[in-house]
């Protein structure tokens, strides 16, 4: 692939380049393939995990390895891994469509085990193995009868990854790399055969390395006694003078930041998958429990603060989907425009994901705390019985709490989302400049008119919105320059904003699409206006707080002015309170998530 190819393919653009129903991705465009694949994942989550799943959360190590390698021989073990070692190699959109319905073995702790094994413990190999690392570890991983696990976090390098004090030397005979140092909340750490291990080499440079379970001066610490998440293995790992073969160098001394990074950014959209699957569950459980339960004569379901719950869960629910499969289709087209013969593919491969990491980012923060919010409505709803350990709600809620700290922190990812859509502005990566200085001319012109077009008032707001979050930025860069980037506060709020903005266009593009192949579907159309709306109505509040941080309090009447004017424009008329009892009246009548 040349390489003015790969600098088309970049991430932030939601900010400057209209968009319409036909260029995204959805559930919708799914293949034939796609449908089989997922309807197969489902039938093996519900057929071989549910069934046994009290059972998984015991931390049951015999039963977790048979349904591992049950999983290998249908596949599910090596989605990405190339066929001559023994996986399927499938796409982007396939890797997302896995992930997400593997939550339908309602066993969050086995779909860690397995996901960690999918993702964080094979891609490394994948991507970055020599041939003969490839042909020693992918077909051990791809059938189930090896785990992988990913040591990167330490006891004072969480966030700060790089940061780590896990060191490597060479031997004097140039034959090992000795480690020493400490892991620690390591996913699959007391169970798994084969650990990527990153330390650094002659103290600063950071490196990655394949470590094998038996490796002399290597041990697994104790288990942690966990808040959640409690049947799958999580614990340090220790070297103590770990002697680690040369031929276990993975990629080259120096560039482990390189498969730290892509690692992440794949977890990310791969996390919001299986969160998504997630979201879907819980608002189909409670959907069916309220219908069923019945306080004061009727279904509680009929309350209104019920509706109101509901409404809002399934408004949640399908806008995390058509964040997350445009996203994953994203970065799917970046991939297909790879030369796949290139010796060099898999770095390409890296190198295109990572112009999404803004979008990645967003994917993963959306869909964590959307499924705390939802999970948290559902525990709600159903009152005391939420409580009990019994049901799966008490499970739910414990195990969520963990997706707004792995994968990279929540507020890290807020920094990620700014720092590259600031990053993107200053190198000229994106036509940002030229949109900030084209925006009094687009406040001065009338908003576009179409009849036809239902949702055409919210896709105005969210045109005006992006106008609004690039005048934001603007005043903080002019204000901070690139400092802007330690204002955290500052930058938190203008990441919500952005992620609101790209969360809007994509419902708002999905809902034309769906209505475009059926038109009697309006209730994808009342969830984008409500979407919108609560949007508008949060986000400028959210400016004003912006703007006073940057200026220290001190608006001036030019700004005031300006603010007032996206104020005005960002104005909807929505009764959303009518709108979801309409929404949630639509779910009642599926008894289910209804999409």
């Amino acid at each position: 692939m040349e390489q003015d190819t790969l600098n088309k393919i970049t991430g932030g653009s939601f900010l400057t380049t209209p968009i319409n129903e036909s260029t995204i991705f959805s559930r919708e465009d799914f293949t034939d393939e796609h449908k089989e694949i997922e309807s197969m994942v489902k039938g093996f989550c519900k057929e071989a995990i549910a069934p046994v799943k009290d059972q998984l959360e015991k931390k049951d190590k015999e039963l977790t390895f048979s349904l591992l390698k049950k999983a290998g021989e249908l596949g599910l073990m090596g989605v990405e891994v190339p066929e001559e070692y023994g996986g399927m190699e499938l796409d982007k959109i396939t890797g997302a469509i896995v992930a997400e319905s593997s939550s339908y073995s309602e066993c969050s702790s086995f779909v860690v085990t397995w996901s960690t094994n999918l993702g964080i413990g094979s891609l490394p190999i994948v991507w970055f193995g020599t041939p003969a690392q490839k042909e020693k570890y992918l077909p051990r991983l791809t059938d189930g009868t090896s785990i992988g696990a990913y040591g990167l976090t330490e006891p004072s390098a969480g966030s700060d990854a790089l940061s780590a004090k896990t060191t490597a030397v060479l031997s004097d005979d140039g034959k090992h790399y000795i480690l020493n140092g400490e892991k620690v909340f390591i996913t699959n750490g007391g169970w798994a055969d084969v650990y990527t291990v990153f330390a650094k080499v002659d103290g600063e440079k950071f490196t990655a390395f394949i470590v094998e379970r038996d490796t002399p001066g290597f041990t697994q610490g104790p288990e942690y006694d966990k808040m959640g998440m409690r049947g799958s293995s999580t614990t340090p790992l220790i070297f103590q003078d770990a002697k680690v073969p040369v031929e276990n160098l993975l990629y080259e001394v120096g560039k482990g930041h390189h498969i730290a990074f892509n690692v992440l950014n794949m977890g990310r959209f791969k996390m919001a998958a299986s969160l998504l699957g997630g979201l879907k569950l819980t608002t189909s459980a409670s959907i069916e429990y309220i219908m069923e339960r019945r306080q004061f004569g009727k279904p509680i379901a009929q309350f209104d603060t019920t509706i109101g719950k509901v409404a809002d869960m399934v408004v949640g629910t399908f806008s995390a989907d058509c964040m997350t499969y445009r996203t994953v289709g994203m970065i799917q087209d970046a991939v297909d425009d790879l030369d796949k013969t290139d010796p060099n593919y898999y770095i390409m491969m890296g190198e295109a994901m990572e112009k999404y990491a803004i979008e990645t980012s967003m994917a993963k923060v959306y869909c964590s705390e959307m499924n705390g919010r939802v999970i948290d409505s559902g525990l709600q709803m159903m009152g005391g019985y939420g409580f009990i350990e019994e049901y799966n709600m008490a499970r739910l809620y414990r195990d969520s709490r963990i997706d707004r700290i792995w994968e990279g922190t929540n507020e890290i990812n807020r920094q990620i989302i700014t720092g590259y859509i600031m990053k993107k502005s200053l190198m000229e990566e994106l036509p940002i400049q030229q949109s900030i200085r084209d925006i009094e001319k687009f406040m001065s012109n009338g908003e576009l008119e179409d009849k036809n077009d239902t949702l055409l008032p919210e896709s105005n707001v969210v045109e005006t919105a992006k106008r609004l979050a690039l005048f934001l930025l603007d005043e903080g860069l002019c204000e901070f320059a690139q400092d802007l980037k330690h204002q955290q506060q500052i930058a938190d709020i203008l990441a919500n904003i952005f992620m609101d903005i790209y969360v809007a266009e994509s419902t708002i593009l999905r809902a034309k699409k769906m209505l475009s192949i059926s038109s009697k579907d309006k209730c994808v159309e009342y969830i984008a206006k409500i979407f919108v709306a609560e949007m508008s109505q949060r986000m400028i509040p959210d400016a004003e707080k912006a703007l006073k941080a940057i200026y220290n309090g001190d608006l001036n009447p030019v700004i005031h002015e300006k603010l007032n004017s996206f104020r005005d424009r960002m104005y909807l008329a929505t009764n959303t309170l009518g709108l979801k009892t309409k929404v949630a009246e639509y779910a009642y009548s599926k008894n289910a998530y209804p999409y």
